[in-house]
């Protein structure tokens, strides 16, 4: 192309009336800027504009805890290629700076002639007058296993996606291909969602969003598997890729445990979801030098411990009993604010009530219908831990969708400055499952047993999960709250559902826990019936020590001005000796003087009040008698679905 006659004779034209130096340095320079366009644009055409981003990841030395990742972008666009490593990781919603661990990052075009990189912040890298092609050689240092980060070692390589992989804006909707070279003289395999080819060590992922959620377990694992069916007959593998150090019995029981929460939770939903590659796996790292941890993905859970699996195989499975869960809920009955998940910034939602809490409460529920955990312990466990959550004073502050908004802050979020969460917060975990729990028991209450917590996310799951997308990793039809709130009215009736959410979804009132746990032969009592309460606790040496720090909004130390570390000089005119404030009754008044921080001592008068805090017990724990009433509501609710 260089000898093309209207080259020539552009390049003619821009000599005229110049002497002859210039105009040799002027074809010279006109010479060099056509061999650069024709560069920049002939290669782009010859690549198509859907061409797979391409990764090559390999570890040439694990036990320093780095990758060496290669990235190759075809048919870029004649603009600056805009790489960027994820700030936030599908499952987690705060940020997390994963560009702090790239190192010796270079970039190449399709000739391997280096290229210029610039940082236009501290999350990406800007690449100019490539020729079509980009090839993004760095390094990548990563050393925690859980559910978010990467992490490598000479055992394995314990892969989440944003923490380790480049990706380019534009690129998102472009298919990616996988090849992993492991290390020499390592007995690993790949255990990933990832779809497979004829290469056992090259995967492909449909699009960005589905790469992101697709993490990868390379190690000398084990492998357990078995078979699920659907109505229409469809089967799917479930499979459990184990890297551990127990023995081969540990594993057994720990997979016989997993099969029987994954046929339970099938049994709620009728069915189970189309795992698109025709497999789920679980990515299991039990090990002491791991990590603690569960994060849900579309067709895959890791699930992670900080100990051994060895005599404990039975304990690892509320983990997997709540993962596994997010195969429906979540993964595809999706909010709205999730779908897609942005990966440059922080994911707010105000459903994670719904998304992690009623998570949280089948997790728990589906052990005691499995047989995995005892029925009447598993009902106490949760009608206490509802408890706990009626008795924060957070509820004054925020609604359980506000305080699903706090994720993004709370998350695995790391925060400098103290807050005062401790009496305004609660974990959208454990208030979405107390609220499960309450509209669970009212289903069935008000039906008659002919209606519970099922049929809602069964409704749901016909509407907003089934559905499925255009391709694996998109969501066709997220719900909102509306339609949240819809689908309840449509298993109760609209007045019912409309007073739920506005009561206890949107609004900041508290279910009647003693009331609707009463069918189930439970007793809800104070837990420390006539003994004055002040909200806070007093060591010998008379200082105030308070739960995180913050004494709770509204108790009587509150309302008295204490505060943690204040110092208890005298009560009632006495010098202050241990328990002296012991003992107390609800009403009686106490004069203390306080010796402050700063060192000043200041009056205050402090009321008493009777604990505000309840605790559930079996009725027939508590000398009542547990009718036949009470038993068939607990089998109904707590009892096998399969």
């Amino acid at each position: 192309m260089l000898d093309d006659p209207g080259a020539a004779s552009s390049d003619t034209m821009l000599q005229c009336n110049m002497p002859r130096p210039a105009r040799r340095a002027a074809s010279g320079a006109l010479r060099a800027l056509l061999v650069l366009l024709l560069a920049l644009s002939a290669p782009a055409l010859s690549q198509p504009a859907d061409a797979p981003v391409v990764y090559r990841i390999s570890f040439p030395a694990p036990e320093h805890h780095y990758a060496q990742v290669e990235v190759t972008f075809r048919g870029v666009p004649p603009a600056a290629l805009e790489a960027r490593m994820s700030r936030s990781s599908p499952g987690r919603y705060a940020l997390h700076e994963f560009a702090k661990n790239v190192f010796d990052l270079q970039a190449f075009d399709g000739t391997g002639r280096a290229l210029e990189v610039t940082r236009p912040d501290p999350y990406g890298w800007n690449v100019t007058r490539h020729d079509g092609t980009v090839r993004i050689a760095y390094k990548v240092f990563g050393n925690r296993v859980d559910g978010t980060y990467l992490g490598i070692d000479a055992t394995h390589a314990h892969i989440n996606m944003p923490p380790a992989l480049l990706w380019a804006r534009g690129f998102e909707d472009r298919s990616a291909r996988l090849t992993f070279t492991p290390p020499d003289g390592l007995s690993w395999r790949a255990a990933t969602q990832l779809f497979p080819t004829e290469d056992p060590w090259t995967f492909t992922a449909p699009n960005l969003q589905y790469l992101m959620d697709s993490p990868v377990e390379l190690s000398d694992h084990a492998v357990r598997s078995f078979t699920v069916s659907n109505p229409d007959g469809r089967t799917f593998t479930i499979v459990l890729a184990v890297h551990h150090d127990a023995t081969d019995a540990d594993v057994d029981e720990y997979a016989a445990g997993t099969e029987r929460i994954v046929r339970e939770q099938g049994a709620i939903f009728g069915e189970f979801p189309e795992f698109e590659t025709g497999a789920y796996v679980f990515l299991a790292d039990y090990l002491p030098w791991g990590g603690s941890d569960g994060m849900e993905h579309r067709n895959s859970t890791v699930v992670t411990e900080a100990a051994s699996l060895r005599g404990n195989a039975r304990g690892m499975l509320d983990t997997v009993s709540h993962e596994f869960f997010h195969a429906w809920n979540v993964e595809r009955i999706r909010p709205r604010s999730l779908e897609p998940f942005r990966f440059e910034h922080a994911n707010m939602s105000g459903d994670l009530w719904l998304a992690e809490g009623f998570t949280t409460y089948y997790g728990d529920l589906t052990l005691a219908r499995a047989g995995l955990a005892p029925a009447v312990g598993t009902m106490i466990n949760l009608a206490n831990a509802a408890l706990d959550v009626a008795a924060s004073p957070a509820h004054r502050f925020r609604s359980a969708v506000e305080m699903s908004q706090l994720a993004p802050f709370t998350d695995a979020a790391r925060s400098v400055d103290p807050t005062n969460f401790s009496y305004t917060f609660i974990s959208y975990y454990s208030f979405g499952a107390a609220l499960g729990l309450a509209l669970d028991l009212d289903l069935r209450a008000r039906s008659g047993g002919r209606v519970s917590l099922d049929d809602y996310m069964r409704a749901m799951w016909r509407v907003h999960g089934k559905p499925g997308g255009r391709q694996p990793g998109l969501v066709e039809r997220p719900y909102t709250r509306d339609d949240a709130r819809d689908r309840l009215a449509e298993v109760s009736d609209r007045p019912f559902a409309d007073a739920f959410f506005e009561r206890f979804i949107e609004g900041r009132q508290v279910p009647d826990y003693a009331a609707l746990l009463a069918p189930a032969g439970v007793v809800v009592r104070p837990r420390h019936p006539g003994t004055g309460w002040m909200g806070a606790a007093v060591d010998a040496a008379g200082r105030i020590v308070a739960a995180q720090g913050l004494v709770p909004w509204g108790s009587p130390a509150f309302d008295a001005g204490l505060a943690h570390g204040d110092i208890v000089r005298s009560v009632n005119g006495r010098a202050f000796t241990p328990g002296a404030l012991d003992r107390r009754k609800p009403g009686e008044t106490v004069q203390l003087e306080i010796l402050r921080r700063d060192g000043r001592v200041v009056p205050s008068t402090l009321t008493f009040r009777e604990d505000p805090r309840l605790e559930a017990v079996p009725v027939e724990a508590a000398g009542g008698t547990l009718t036949a009433a009470h038993r068939a509501f607990r089998d109904a609710w707590l009892g096998a679905k399969r």
